[in-house]
């Protein structure tokens, strides 16, 4: 998708804070982060998201999860940490391309979800 903000950034059209990068995801700090730590862990193939992903797509969403602590303790949140992943307009998904949120910090995250 060449309009793809995410895919945009990963032909380096925009420029990111890259905490991680390997052949098949890159992980780069979120431009409003809600935490201490939030970082975006992207595909850099393009899945628009989990409700588009195939079984093809188990390999680099796998890969996603298994960096996750790697990368939450890199950047200081070495007490745990949430990740997230929205799917679609019920699940408040902004921008149409996989992505995982890692945030987390020294502090509890707080609820799940609000009421």
């Amino acid at each position: 998708m060449q309009d793809c903000l995410f895919c945009r950034i990963v032909r380096g059209e925009i420029p990111a804070a890259i905490v991680h990068e390997d052949e098949w995801v890159l992980a780069f700090k979120d431009i409003q982060p809600q935490r201490p730590v939030h970082v975006l862990v992207i595909p850099k193939k393009h899945i628009t998201s989990l409700a588009e992903a195939t079984e093809a797509d188990t390999e680099v969403l796998g890969r996603m999860l298994a960096i996750a602590n790697r990368i939450a303790v890199d950047q200081g949140s070495t007490d745990g940490f949430r990740s997230i992943i929205n799917t679609g307009r019920v699940g408040g998904q902004e921008v149409m391309h996989v992505h995982m949120h890692i945030v987390g910090g020294q502090e509890p995250v707080g609820p799940m979800l609000k009421r």
